[in-house]
């Protein structure tokens, strides 16, 4: 039987290449994952009693005036005049963490901006180094290897170089993102605004951005034990369908960590088969039903809830209900009498005449005494029988033997089929086929005359 061209399949799935819900079985499979993996984003994500050492570069932005001293520079002449730092500087330092829990902990850093004084007329000067030194709390997000954070700390800002040195107190805050790449190394990127007094204290606060790009490596920390994958198809059993019964990665759904079967190869896997075990087609899975059980299936069958024949599975009528059906009933529309006389042809039969004289009981045969042996003189009656049959070769005939209530009810019937039997051979003898001749003895069971009386008793013997 065909397969279907489906799940349901129902969208289904022939054996080979149907499709089913736009998945195909066939020979298609997908790589089983590794036992026990976990996808990235979760598989990296931060740890308690963790440490992490790190480096980072970026940019730190200084405002024109620097605020951290006056920078002025004595002349020869005596006047002195003002001179600004660069305000954009490289950025690079270190840093060192301590997590005791996977979403706190806590950092120092360091770090260096080189920077140049700029001339009067726009040109650079000489060199000096701005430089910072903090410690702050860091909070993040610990479920992902993707861990945005946010931190707060203070710490102290400084310079030196050809315009003097000086350290100042600063505080900060910012946030960022930390990339878990593996168990071992971490990108991440810091946004951050560090605060300190302006030169002349009553006027407020100092804002000194800063972005960096760094680069951590983490060492230490308790790892969660690997997640638990109960039927080791390498689907952990939290994201696991059927965490007792392994995926049997056919092609189909095999994202689901859920085996899909076919026990019965129609290509329908049992999950959308609504017969998992008779081979069918589509939409359900099921078998093509044969409500008749003529052979014919129903889609092909013009009558499929009356058995039939070719060509169309409905079955050969019998137009006028005597028994015959119409190809071989010679009177299509005309029903049999069954008559005893041609009841073979499907045509209503008048009994010949000559026939009429053997039908009921027949006058002129009789026996010896309590015998079932022929008087002679009922050889004529017999004789005639034996025209008439030979005449007319399609009549059947049955013969019934009757006796009177003289005697016992096992007698009789014995005696009336013993004549009977007596009456078939004469006509055999004489050339009648066997075939066409059927007995029976009644015995005195079925009287046509009352038996209380020789007249009636006489009656009741026959043939």
């Amino acid at each position: 039987m065909e397969g279907p061209s489906d799940p349901n399949a129902g969208g289904a799935v022939t054996a080979g290449a149907a499709t089913q819900g736009d998945a195909t079985q066939g020979n298609a499979t997908q790589e089983k994952p590794k036992s026990g993996d976990e996808k990235w984003i979760r598989k990296y994500r931060p740890r308690r009693m963790s440490f992490e050492f790190g480096i980072f570069g970026g940019i730190f932005l200084s405002t024109g005036i620097h605020e951290l001293f006056d920078p002025v520079i004595q002349l020869e002449s005596g006047n002195t005049f003002w001179r600004p730092y660069r305000k954009v500087n490289p950025d690079i330092g270190g840093r060192f963490g301590f997590y005791p829990l996977s979403f706190l902990g806590g950092e120092i850093e360091g770090a260096a901006m080189p920077t140049r004084i700029i001339n009067n007329d726009g040109t650079t000067g000489d060199p000096s180094t701005l430089f910072r030194f903090s410690g702050h709390l860091i909070g993040q997000l610990p479920f992902w290897s993707i861990a945005p954070f946010v931190v707060i700390g203070g710490g102290g800002i400084g310079t030196t170089g050809a315009l003097g040195n000086d350290v100042d107190e600063m505080v900060y805050f910012g946030g960022g993102v930390k990339f878990f790449i593996n168990d071992l190394w971490l990108i991440r990127v810091d946004l951050r605004d560090n605060i300190a007094a302006r030169l002349e204290v009553d006027a407020g606060a100092t804002h000194y951005p800063e972005i960096n790009l760094g680069v951590s490596v983490r060492f230490g920390g308790k790892k969660k034990e690997s997640p638990q994958d109960s039927d080791g198809d390498g689907y952990i059993d939290s994201e696991d369908d059927c965490p007792y019964d392994p995926e049997n990665f056919n092609g189909y759904e095999d994202e689901d960590g859920c085996p899909e079967y076919d026990r019965d190869g129609d290509g329908f896997f049992d999950n959308q088969d609504a017969c998992p075990d008779v081979p069918g087609i589509a939409p359900d899975g099921c078998p093509e039903s044969d409500r008749d059980g003529d052979g014919f299936l129903d889609s092909d069958d013009a009558c499929p809830d009356t058995p039939g024949v070719e060509p169309d599975g409905c079955p050969i009528p019998d137009t006028d209900g005597d028994g015959f059906l119409d190809p071989d009933d010679k009177c299509v529309t005309e029903p049999e009498n069954f008559n005893g006389f041609e009841d073979d042809d499907g045509c209503p039969d008048e009994i010949p005449v000559k026939v009429q004289e053997f039908t009921g009981a027949i006058k002129g045969i009789y026996f010896d005494f309590n015998k079932a042996t022929i008087k002679p003189t009922s050889k004529p009656v017999l004789d005639r029988a034996v025209g008439v049959l030979s005449e007319f070769d399609s009549i059947r005939i049955e013969i019934s033997g009757h006796t009177d209530n003289i005697g016992s009810a096992d007698y009789n019937k014995n005696l009336s089929q013993q004549r009977a039997d007596a009456v078939k051979k004469y006509l055999t003898d004489s050339g009648i086929a066997e075939s066409r001749i059927t007995t029976r003895g009644a015995g005195m069971d079925e009287p046509v005359a009352t038996n209380k009386t020789a007249q009636g008793r006489a009656k009741n013997r026959r043939i």
